[in-house]
């Protein structure tokens, strides 16, 4: 999964930045609030962690920009502004979830994960599809009840596909969820990626979609 963060302390980004990237998400980080209006007018994400007080432009307003496009990218504040009053403002201008500075790390990192599942429709915390099961709050998988290890990229690629059954995901989608803006990106790395998971969990369980990408088909 894909996450933009926005914020501008240095020393809370770069924590944020090895938090995030330590539970196996792609990560582009944006240090005020004119590059994040760049970023999410130009690039998808599952979900963007918004500081509120930034330079050049304020974080409400990106917000609003967001949703004035239509924009239903999951939104969660992250902000020192602790007020009842800064909360509605936030939450009214179109925020998914707000949490005040300084947070615990774990409580984030669920909030978050309760954003992707939002994200995705999917209401249970677990994803589970023709006796595959991910549990994104341990990166535990398993097939027919016994643990099944995958890498953290079989796990970014699979993810996306598990949570949207019967949905055809591209090469360039399926990119999107493991690679952020430095890293360099092999040529066939999601058909490496496809091929280990197949060998995992059954040849049939991702299909190909000739020209057009891979899905998990529905029941």
């Amino acid at each position: 999964m894909r996450l933009l963060l926005v914020e501008d302390d240095p020393m809370i980004g770069e924590a944020l930045l090895d938090l995030l990237r330590a539970e196996h998400y792609a990560v582009d980080w944006v240090r005020d609030g004119a590059m994040a209006d760049t970023a999410l007018r130009t690039q998808h994400y599952d979900v963007v962690l918004l500081d509120l007080g930034l330079p050049k432009r304020d974080g409400i307003e990106v917000l609003q920009a967001l949703r004035a496009r239509r924009d239903r990218t999951p939104v969660l504040v992250a902000t020192a502004r602790d007020a009842v009053a800064d909360r509605v403002a936030g939450l009214d201008a179109g925020a998914d979830d707000y949490v005040v500075k300084p947070y615990d790390t774990s409580e984030l990192l669920a909030r978050i994960r309760a954003l992707v599942r939002r994200g995705a429709g999917v209401a249970e915390p677990v994803f589970s599809h023709q006796g595959v099961t991910l549990n994104p709050a341990t990166r535990e998988a398993t097939l027919d009840g016994q643990p099944v290890p995958l890498s953290a990229k079989e796990w970014a690629v699979l993810e996306p596909l598990i949570a949207r059954p019967g949905v055809v995901l591209s090469r360039a989608q399926l990119e999107e969820k493991l690679y952020g803006w430095k890293d360099d990106i092999s040529s066939n790395a999601i058909e490496v990626y496809i091929h280990g998971l197949r060998k995992k969990l059954g040849s049939g369980f991702i299909q190909t979609v000739r020209g057009l990408g891979y899905l998990v088909p529905r029941e």
